[in-house]
C-alpha cells in the first residue's frame, strides 16, 4: 500500500507538469489579452501593464518564471483582482465550493445508493423499472436545465430557496447552498445508482450469495453485509475524481446560481484573460483529481483484497 501511495504522489509531478504546460500555451493562443479590454487605456497604459507583469517578455521566459512560481506554491498576483493574490482568491473561493460539493456529494450516495441498491435487489420489477427511468433521466436532464427549473419551483413559486445569489437578501427557510447542492447533487446520484445496480446485480449472483442464503441468512443481512462491499466497487472508483469536481465547483451550477466558488472565479479568469488565476484553478483542480483517485483507489484496496495484487 505504501509503494502505491508514493509512486501516485510521485506521478502527481508530471501530471500537473503536463497540465499546466497545455494551459499556458493554449491559453496564449486565445485573441486578446489581460488588458486588451480596459475601457479607455492608451496603448501606452497597456505597455506599460504588460511590461509590470512580464507579459512583454518572450513566451519561454514567462513559461519558466511560471513555473518557477508555482514550484513555490506562488501562483502570483491576479490580474482581475489586483488587492489578491491567485493563493487568496483560491482560499476565499473553494470553501464556499466545498460546502456546496461536500452536501451534493452526500446526497448523491444517499439517494444513488439507495436507488441502486433496490433495483438491484428487486430485478426486473416496477421498483427496477422505476429507479432507473429517473435516474436515465437525471442523466439526460443537464445541470444548467435543471438548476433553473429547481429555481422556479422551489425559489419562485414556493419561496423556500434564495435565487439572488449567496449575498442575496431573500429571506427563505433553507439556506443559499442548499439549490446548487440539490442540482448537482441529483445529477450525480443518477450515474451513481446505475453503477450501484450493476455492481451488486454482479455480486448477487456470485456463489458466496447463493450459499448465504441455502444457509438461511436473512436477505437484508446478504444486501448488507456481504453484497455491498463488493457491489459498491464501481462506485468508489466513480466518486473519486467527481468528488474533486463537487467540491471545486461546477461551473454551470455555480454560475446559475450566482455562487462566488471557484467554479465562478475560473469563469471570470478565462473571460478576463486573467492568466495567473487560470494556472492557479486547473493545478489545483488537477492535485484534487489526482489526490482523490489515490483515495478511492485505497478505498477500494480495503474493500476488495484481490487487488492488492
Amino acid at each position: 500500500m505504501i509503494k502505491i501511495i508514493v509512486g501516485r504522489l510521485l506521478q502527481l509531478i508530471p501530471v500537473l507538469w503536463i497540465l499546466l504546460t497545455l494551459t499556458f500555451f493554449l491559453s496564449k493562443e486565445t485573441p486578446g489579452g489581460p488588458f486588451s479590454q480596459e475601457r479607455q487605456a492608451s496603448p501606452e497604459v497597456i505597455q506599460k501593464l504588460n511590461a509590470y507583469y512580464g507579459l512583454d517578455r518572450p513566451l519561454w521566459q514567462q513559461y519558466v518564471g511560471y513555473l518557477q512560481k508555482i514550484v513555490r506554491l506562488d501562483f502570483g498576483p491576479s490580474y482581475s483582482y489586483p488587492t489578491e493574490s491567485v493563493n487568496e482568491v483560491i482560499l476565499r473561493a473553494f470553501p464556499i465550493s466545498l460546502q456546496i460539493g461536500t452536501l451534493a456529494f452526500v446526497l448523491a450516495l444517499a439517494i444513488g445508493v439507495t436507488a441502486g441498491t433496490i433495483a438491484a435487489v428487486n430485478k426486473n420489477t416496477v421498483w427496477d423499472y422505476l429507479p432507473m427511468a429517473l435516474a436515465m433521466a437525471g442523466i439526460c436532464i443537464p445541470t444548467f436545465v435543471m438548476g433553473p427549473i429547481l429555481a422556479l419551483i422551489f425559489g419562485l413559486q414556493l419561496n423556500l430557496a434564495p435565487v439572488s445569489g449567496w449575498y442575496g437578501l431573500d429571506y427563505t427557510p433553507l439556506p443559499p447552498m442548499v439549490m446548487p447542492a440539490v442540482t448537482l447533487g441529483l445529477f450525480y446520484s443518477a450515474y451513481v445508482a446505475r453503477l450501484t445496480r450493476g455492481g451488486m446485480l454482479d455480486v448477487l449472483n456470485q456463489d458466496f450469495i447463493r450459499t448465504a442464503k441455502a444457509k438461511g441468512v436473512p436477505g437484508h443481512q446478504i444486501v448488507l453485509k456481504h453484497a455491498m462491499r463488493g457491489g459498491l466497487l464501481p462506485v468508489v472508483s466513480f466518486l473519486g475524481p467527481a468528488f474533486a469536481g463537487l467540491i471545486t465547483g461546477s461551473f454551470v451550477v455555480e454560475k446559475v446560481f450566482n455562487v462566488p466558488g471557484l467554479g465562478q472565479e475560473f469563469i471570470k479568469s478565462v473571460f478576463n484573460r486573467d492568466y495567473p488565476l487560470i494556472f492557479g484553478t486547473v493545478v489545483f483542480y488537477g492535485a484534487l483529481i489526482v489526490l482523490f483517485n489515490l483515495v478511492s483507489d485505497l478505498l477500494q484496496l480495503g474493500m476488495d483484497p484481490r487487488t492488492r495484487r
